[in-house]
C-alpha cells in the first residue's frame, strides 16, 4: 500500500473536519442554553474551532494546487440523539467522539505531513484538550489509539 501524498492527507484532513462541522452544529442544536449552559458553551465553541480549523485546510489545500474536497450530503449521528434518557449525555459522549476521531485524523497527518506538520500538531492538540472537557481520558499519545483514516 501507497503512503499518502501530502496533498491527499490534507483533503483527507478536510474531510474529517466538514464531519466535526456538521455533527458539532447537529448537537449545537440539540444543547439548551439555560438548561445545561456549559455544554451549551463547549459545543458552540467546538464548532467555532472545527469551522476554523476547516476554513484553513480549504486555504491550504488551493494553496498547495488542489481543489478542496466537498462535504458529504450526510455523516453518522447517534441514534439517542434527541430521544428519550439524557440528552445532555448523549450530546457529550458525541462531542467526545468528534474530538477522539478528530484527534487520531490529526495525529496521522502529523505522521504523514512535513510542511504542516507543527500546525498539525496545534490541531491535534486543540482536539484532545476539547475531548477532555467532554469527558474523554487523557491520553500519552492523544488520537495515536483511536485509530486513523488509513485503518
Amino acid at each position: 500500500m501507497r503512503a499518502a501524498t501530502e496533498l491527499e492527507a490534507l483533503q483527507q484532513t478536510l474531510a474529517a473536519e466538514h464531519a466535526a462541522v456538521h455533527v458539532l452544529g447537529v448537537l449545537g442544536a440539540q444543547t439548551s442554553r439555560s438548561a445545561t449552559p456549559a455544554l451549551a458553551s463547549a459545543v458552540g465553541a467546538a464548532y467555532a474551532a472545527h469551522r476554523g480549523r476547516r476554513d484553513q485546510l480549504v486555504s491550504v489545500v488551493r494553496a498547495a494546487g488542489g481543489t478542496p474536497v466537498g462535504a458529504e450530503p450526510a455523516y453518522r449521528l447517534p441514534e439517542d440523539l434527541g430521544t428519550t434518557g439524557d440528552p445532555a449525555a448523549a450530546v457529550t459522549r458525541e462531542a467526545r467522539r468528534v474530538e477522539a476521531d478528530c484527534a487520531a485524523t490529526y495525529a496521522w497527518l502529523v505522521g504523514t505531513t512535513t510542511e504542516h506538520r507543527a500546525w498539525a500538531v496545534t490541531a491535534l492538540t486543540d482536539a484532545a484538550v476539547r475531548g477532555l472537557g467532554f469527558g474523554a481520558t487523557a491520553e500519552t499519545l492523544p488520537g495515536v489509539t483511536s485509530g486513523s483514516p488509513t485503518t
